[in-house]
């Protein structure tokens, strides 16, 4: 009889042990799940004029854009395509015109020639290749300013043709920007 009192006691202890095992695990799991919280970092993709702000290639630009108060606008919901002079574009200019440009009593004249810049809507390179061979050799787009710009290819470049006859070519295309896309101009493109 003695054997069968000894055998509840073992299952006993067993079973209190077993569990003690089963409550150290779920504690530990607890613990684990608690110490592998997940953090979601979303990763923010500037808008145009962060974009252009954090190219040195863009600072005529940018100084610009603040000049003519358009950082707000171009900092909107968009989308854009921001056809972007650079620093050279802006150099080649006469001798004078960008000073004169970013004075006080020229914002009209110079936020006209910045919107010629822009058009409406997101347009990636290939977008606008397809346009251009779909159109018989050109595409003709409005920009926010109002007149229009011609986009054509030459040797596998795209090129802007502006009100004036003047021509720009894109020499780096499809910059993303939260809210859009720019693509860089060795020139300066002019209204009307």
């Amino acid at each position: 009889m003695k054997k069968y009192k000894v055998l509840p006691v073992i299952v006993f202890s067993g079973l209190f042990l077993i569990s003690c095992g089963e409550k150290k695990k779920e504690i530990k799991e607890e613990v684990m799940e608690v110490g592998t919280e997940v953090v979601v970092v979303e990763e923010v993709t500037p808008n145009i004029v962060e974009v252009a702000a954090g190219n040195d290639n863009f600072s005529t630009l940018v100084t610009a854009v603040q000049a003519a108060g358009l950082v707000e606008t171009l900092s909107g919901e968009g989308p854009f395509t921001v056809f972007a002079p650079t620093n050279d574009a802006f150099e080649k200019l006469p001798e004078g015109t960008v000073e004169n440009l970013l004075l006080p009593e020229s914002k009209e004249t110079l936020t006209g020639i910045l919107t010629y810049h822009v058009v409406s809507g997101k347009f990636e390179a290939a977008a606008v290749i397809e346009a251009i061979n779909a159109n018989s050799g050109s595409f003709t787009v409005t920009t926010v300013q109002g007149n229009d710009i011609v986009l054509s290819l030459v040797d596998g470049n795209v090129i802007l043709t502006d009100a004036k006859g003047g021509t720009a070519t894109v020499v780096i295309a499809d910059v993303t920007a939260s809210n859009g896309v720019i693509h860089a101009l060795d020139r300066v493109i002019m209204p009307e």
